[in-house]
């Protein structure tokens, strides 16, 4: 019985190296460092778990399919794998681990690079005598396009649910269909393979930095607008002087439209959601300056009192106060989660 032969350096480093190196290139970037390196890890092994579990499914559907392997590789496996990448991204907003869009862009590559990683190491086993070309081909073209569809399926995901609070699972319906096409196009090979790579490499790195910088502006413009007046603003609500200010005056113009009870919750809201945006501000500068940002221990129970004096307020008096409101409460908690973590 022949031996196996050893598999080649290079092809090692060709099919797992480069998405690895993007993947701590964007977190390296990462000025607010919110994804923590236990984060990364978890998204990596999540993105691996999805792996084995894509396999086991795709050997199901061959056999559904007669062994149809192109029905499978162009349409079924691409839907099944992003999906399920997708339910490991899901995991992480349903734990709160995603605040802004360059986390989700950050944390979706990350299982993308978890999913191409599994995937690689099991054919360099599988095939050990392929020659550099393909591996190549895996490792700047497959992988960067797993990590670049999970990518941009979190950073849509997370851009519309912050319009729609509530509907997590639509949210996620067109990241993960504009995902689907980009892998089912990869897997047809429109395209030499060399030329696909090549394009892969170029456009999905590109979408994934430019969500970054879109998000880091995003951050630094929040963080640069209003800091200190909020400060100012908590000050004088602080020592009740809350009529001095541009947002006593915008309470009183509301006084004749809602009960007086109403009007002094607002005031409380407004309160509280400054002392919870000036925290979460200092956490972000903080953490950008390399510091380690100390955890709130009466965080939860302030957020208890905020969504308590939201349902005091109703919907009607919250959409009054919008327009004095940067972030809402659910982007404030995400941060301090992240803050504590």
């Amino acid at each position: 019985m022949a031996a196996t032969p050893p598999i080649p350096l290079l092809n090692i480093l060709a099919g797992l190296l480069p998405v690895l190196a993007f993947l701590l290139a964007l977190d390296f970037l990462d000025s607010y460092k919110l994804v923590r390196m236990k984060a990364l890890l978890l998204a990596v092994g999540g993105g691996a778990l999805a792996t084995a579990v894509s396999y086991f499914a795709n050997s199901g559907l061959m056999s559904l399919t007669g062994g149809n392997f192109s029905l499978v590789s162009r349409y079924t496996g691409p839907l099944v794998e992003e999906a399920l990448k997708a339910v490991v991204v899901v995991a992480f907003f349903r734990a709160r681990r995603i605040g802004f869009l360059v986390d989700a862009a950050i944390i979706g590559f990350a299982v993308g690079a978890g999913f191409s990683l599994a995937e690689n190491i099991y054919y360099l086993g599988a095939q050990p005598g392929s020659g550099l070309a393909v591996w190549i081909i895996r490792g700047f073209g497959t992988a960067m396009m797993h990590g670049g569809t999970t990518a941009i399926f979190a950073a849509a995901t997370k851009a519309l649910s912050d319009r729609r609070e509530k509907r997590m699972a639509l949210s996620g319906l067109p990241g993960l269909a504009i995902a689907f096409l980009i892998h089912s196009a990869f897997n047809h090979f429109l395209l030499p393979p060399l030329a696909a790579t090549a394009a892969i490499l170029v456009v999905l790195p590109a979408a994934a930095v430019s969500v970054f910088l879109a998000s880091e502006k995003s951050t630094r413009t929040w963080l640069d607008v209003g800091f200190d007046s909020d400060v100012e603003l908590l000050g004088l609500i602080t020592a009740g002087r809350a009529s001095a200010s541009r947002v006593g005056s915008y309470l009183l113009a509301l006084k004749g439209k809602f009960p007086g009870e109403v009007v002094a919750d607002m005031l409380c809201l407004i309160r509280l959601h400054l002392e919870l945006s000036i925290e979460a501000k200092g956490i972000l500068l903080m953490r950008e300056a390399g510091f380690p940002a100390p955890a709130d221990p009466t965080v939860a129970d302030k957020f208890k009192e905020l969504a308590y004096l939201e349902i005091s307020v109703g919907k009607t008096g919250m959409l009054a106060v919008g327009p004095l409101l940067h972030r809402s409460r659910r982007d404030l908690w995400e941060l301090h989660m992240l803050g504590m973590k």
